[in-house]
């Protein structure tokens, strides 16, 4: 029986220029397992530094997109920013959770695969596909603004993100984490875009049909 699902197929951004491939694999691992863990999906790794993310939790899809560029941002090389291209595709699919991913060909797979390669010839980072998307020509939009945003994140910022999208954290905790003061938490936020970042993820969650995860709590972000 089929159902609705996410996939995200991404690739790592300039990869010939890691000096330190071991420690971006080893973050690229334990991301992706997190976000299985935390939204009922399954991950595999390719040959090099591609990768693929299914998730039984369509909703979820944003989300998780962006945990991901968040982690490699927040973990860059100093000199040589990390990040990937993302290609979500929304669909209905027979797989589910523990299912492998190497033989799934259903149409949000194929979907994926497909607008990675062409992320490939243009400037974009992220990409949504949803043929059943209420307002397409919105959403199109909407999903531009949010790439610029992830584009123009300080490795500082991702970090804060990153904590902040895990839960749902008062600026105190944020900065006992981070072993710094409160100000700073809130600058970073504030760098961040985190409740433009917050309501625009909450709308994802909403148009891409699911209820079953509470969007990240708005703060207050005046010092």
């Amino acid at each position: 029986m089929a159902n609705h699902i996410a996939v995200i197929t991404g690739d790592i951004i300039d990869s010939r220029r890691l000096t330190d491939s071991r420690r971006l694999h080893g973050l690229l691992e334990s991301t992706l397992t997190g976000l299985a863990e935390r939204y009922a999906g399954g991950y595999q790794r390719y040959r090099g530094d591609g990768f693929q993310l299914a998730l039984d939790r369509a909703e979820a899809a944003l989300d998780a997109a962006v945990a991901i560029r968040a982690a490699l941002i927040a973990h860059s090389e100093p000199g040589h920013r990390w990040d990937a291209r993302l290609a979500v595709a929304i669909g209905q699919d027979t797989w589910r959770p523990g299912d492998a991913l190497a033989s799934a060909d259903g149409p949000a797979f194929i979907a994926s695969g497909r607008a990675l390669d062409a992320l490939s010839e243009g400037d974009a980072h992220l990409t949504l596909s949803h043929n059943e998307a209420p307002d397409a020509p919105c959403q199109a939009l909407l999903l531009r603004h949010l790439d610029a945003l992830i584009d123009g994140w300080s490795p500082r910022a991702a970090e804060v993100v990153v904590l902040r999208l895990e839960g749902d954290l008062t600026q105190q905790a944020l900065a006992e984490r981070l072993g710094i003061r409160q100000p700073s938490v809130h600058k970073r936020l504030r760098a961040a875009h985190w409740g433009l970042l917050a309501d625009s993820l909450a709308h994802f969650r909403d148009t891409l049909g699911g209820t079953g995860h509470t969007p990240p709590a708005q703060e207050d972000t005046t010092p």
